[in-house]
């Protein structure tokens, strides 16, 4: 059961969306193409399990946890508190 201004089944349907917004946009950021068997940002070597798994990996282990945590997300609420609706 659904309540103010959503139907039945409306909060599911913002979570899937949530959850489906996150995957397409975690999918798109993965590399592709060639790879390179150096790292673009420092030169270090990347080990050959690194781009078996990644094969489009164009930076090491090292280097790309720095980018990810530079990584900022922006995205739609959609699930918003009552209080943020009511005001």
């Amino acid at each position: 059961m659904a309540g103010g201004w959503t139907h039945d089944g409306g909060v599911l349907d913002q979570i899937e969306d949530t959850v489906t917004d996150g995957v397409l946009h975690a999918r798109a950021r993965l590399p592709a193409g060639e790879g390179s068997p150096f790292c673009v940002e420092c030169g270090e070597d990347i080990p050959p399990a690194r781009r078996q798994a990644l094969p489009g990996a164009r930076t090491c282990v090292d280097c790309q946890s720095g980018r990810d945590k530079r990584l900022v997300i922006g995205g739609i609420n959609r699930r918003g508190s009552k209080d943020s609706q009511l005001r």
